[in-house]
């Protein structure tokens, strides 16, 4: 039987989507199929909730099997409603491992119907409850009373609630809002605190709500967050200690004389970035002023509305939007259930047992939560390239990882600002620093003395960024480095093998990729930086990679490649490759590896029963070692092509410090992946 959970509210406004996308992700790091299906809604035609759920990885499926009834249909005829939902459900859910249920949203109805209603949509699906409740506003005891009537209105239906969530509470009062729920029942209960992200409206919800006129700016961030409301009416010395990162400021159009200071500390490291401005009363903006600002670059957007102050400030106090309406809210949804929600007790309350299977987006999610359990702080060096701030933002969203941006700060808030990004949760290191460039140096020249280094030299090394932010990683300062969007394979390489150097007993740097296929995930190597490795060098990479397979919970299955199988055939190739094997089995004992061996007989257990019949690892080999670059870096490419993989790496294998490389081409999502795997790698070095 398909194993379900029925997500539902208290109340209004408790960011019900930001849980049911956490529970969804975390059912998809167990099962392959997940389904969505939302029994109740305003429209069949579009439902912010359940798009927003669909839109992810983990889901494969249309709007359309994802939603119910209307509200219409049901009041038309609750009992045809109901056998409508029932059957929608249920032809999904044959399909499906597991089914995210999202009740209904309290939207224009009053709150004991809508619960009622919930309870007998969560009965008739058969579906165990997850109640979240809003924590914050009320009293501890508030809170308590509220959820255990809720939770006796579903039990009143014979429906089974196994956790309580409690949302948006105050941090400081965490533990007690938990107290006071865990005395309810006896089920997993976790307390998220609040997050002015989740509820944010955009800004041009708030321009409509103000019914503000866009006037200078750039347009496309109307599409961002706004995080705060301020009202404006002092002199600039004294309205800059208010300001609020993301914040729309309202001011009165006849105190222009704040715009420039305000569209100047939007773009500043130390106030911005901002949301937007709304200049209220209606005043005509002076011709001297429209003459000023015409040729300005202001990248803040800024609207006028005719409302005065007072009733700007209480439109906008009004305007809220859904929790998982956007890409940043999803990131920072998905990092407060990974910090503040138990996955496996709630997985056990649920009783969704693990498979076998590993898809890419399962892996996604575990590398996710591996990383976030032991923060790392990952140095930047190519903070000129958009892509790298954009994933920058999305990892310090995620919570993945502390981040160190090298270049100057005012023009990485800058250019953070024009794209709409908000980057100051990440340290950032000027490569011109005085004293960091002369300590540098003098490790430099130090570490390089046998080759006559001078600490002049070693400075003007220095000015190359992937030099400075590989220092830092060897100092301490960073726990790994991330490079290669703008620089070569090369050139992020060499200053690890100068001065952070190999592990002991490694003689060669390699590059691994982990191969997300449709069911498990692989290691393919050396398909990055070695042309023709000899045997000792093989075997290195073999014990490398079979280390980097352990690291991300893969167990090594370490099969040596060629173009023969066994003793079957014969010449220098082959002899390498054989060579190599005995090496691994007399430096790693514990390994299981065999070769020489081609492919099919890696994969197919068909044909390792016929060709190696008595091995450990042929026909269910899981890590891959290339006998040369040619053949790894065309195999890796040829598979992820035609096979639809997804190709995560290279991974540097062999180095005392995580530092890897990036594909020129790179995307953002590679970037992030990059980071999330260098996270974990310095973990375990």
């Amino acid at each position: 039987m398909t194993k379900s959970v029925y997500i539902s509210a208290a109340e209004r406004q408790v960011s019900k989507s930001a849980i049911a996308l956490g529970v969804l992700e975390l059912f998809s790091s167990r099962v392959k199929r997940v389904g969505v299906f939302r029994p109740l809604v305003l429209s069949l035609e579009h439902d912010v909730v359940a798009e927003a759920l669909l839109g992810q990885r983990a889901t494969k499926q249309t709007l359309e099997s994802a939603l119910g009834v209307t509200y219409e249909q049901y009041a038309e005829d609750p009992e045809k409603a109901m056998d409508v939902v029932v059957a929608k459900y249920s032809e999904l859910a044959a399909k499906c491992d597991a089914m995210v249920v999202v009740g209904s949203d309290y939207t224009d109805i009053e709150s004991a119907q809508e619960l009622d209603r919930n309870t007998k949509f969560a009965a008739n699906l058969n579906s165990p409850v997850i109640l979240v409740t809003k924590a914050g506003g009320h009293t501890p005891d508030e809170v308590a009373r509220m959820a255990e009537a809720a939770v006796d209105a579903f039990e009143t239906r014979h429906n089974t609630v196994i956790a309580l969530i409690g949302t948006h509470a105050d941090p400081s009062g965490r533990e007690e809002v938990a107290e006071r729920l865990k005395a309810i029942r006896d089920v997993p209960v976790a307390v998220v605190p609040y997050s002015a992200m989740l509820g944010a409206p955009t800004v041009g919800q708030q321009f409509e709500a103000a019914e503000a006129v866009f006037w200078r700016g750039n347009e496309s961030l109307l599409k961002g967050e706004a995080l705060h409301t301020i009202v404006g009416a002092m002199t600039l010395p004294n309205l800059l200690p208010y300001l609020q990162r993301e914040a729309t400021v309202i001011l009165p159009a006849d105190r222009l004389d704040l715009v420039p200071g305000l569209i100047m500390a939007h773009r500043s490291p130390e106030y911005g970035p901002l949301a937007s401005i709304i200049l209220t009363g209606g005043f005509e903006i002076p011709e001297s002023v429209q003459k000023l600002f015409a040729d300005a670059n202001i990248d803040l957007p800024i609207g006028i509305t005719k409302k005065d102050t007072f009733s700007t400030a209480a439109k906008l106090q009004g305007v809220h939007s859904f929790s998982t309406s956007s890409p940043r809210k999803i990131e920072a949804a998905r990092n407060l259930f990974a910090s503040y929600v138990d996955r496996e007790q709630l997985l056990a309350a649920i009783d969704l047992p693990r498979t076998d299977l590993r898809t890419p987006t399962m892996f996604e999610h575990q590398l996710m939560q591996m990383a976030r359990a032991q923060r790392r702080r990952i140095v930047l060096p190519e903070a000129t390239d958009d892509r790298i701030l954009k994933a920058a933002d999305i990892v310090l969203t995620r919570g993945v990882a502390d981040l160190i941006l090298l270049g100057d700060a005012g023009r990485i808030s800058s250019r953070a600002s024009a794209l709409g990004l908000n980057l100051s949760a990440a340290e950032v290191v000027s490569p011109n620093d005085p004293q960091l460039i002369e300590r540098f140096a003098q490790e430099y020249a130090k570490l390089r003395a046998h080759k006559g280094v001078t600490v002049e030299q070693a400075r003007e090394k220095l000015q190359d960024l992937s030099y400075f932010g590989t220092m830092m990683v060897h100092l301490g300062m960073a726990d790994g480095m991330v490079s290669g969007a703008v620089n070569t394979t090369a050139n992020t390489i060499r200053p690890s093998l100068e001065f952070i150097k190999t592990r002991p007993g490694v003689s060669v740097v390699s590059g691994s990729f982990l191969m997300c296929m449709s069911d498990r995930v692989l290691v393919y190597a050396d398909c990055a930086v070695n042309p023709d490795p000899t045997p000792d060098q093989l075997a290195d990479i073999a014990i490398s990679s079979a280390e980097t397979a352990e690291t991300f919970g893969i167990e090594p299955r370490v099969a040596m490649l060629s173009y023969s199988t066994g003793t079957s055939g014969s010449g220098a190739d082959v002899d390498k490759v054989r060579e190599a094997t005995e090496l691994v089995r007399q430096r790693a004992p514990h390994l299981k590896v065999d070769g020489p061996m081609q492919f099919d007989a890696a994969v197919d257990h068909v044909v390792a029963a016929k060709k190696m019949p008595e091995s450990e690892v042929a026909g269910r080999a899981t890590v891959f070692i290339f006998p040369d670059l040619n053949t790894g870096n065309n195999t890796y490419k040829a598979v992820q092509r035609h096979s639809g993989a997804v190709a995560v790496g290279p991974l540097l294998q062999g180095l005392n410090k995580a530092v890897n490389d990036l594909s020129r081409g790179a995307l953002v999502d590679d970037i992030v992946s990059t980071i999330s795997l260098t996270a974990v790698q310095s973990q375990r070095l």
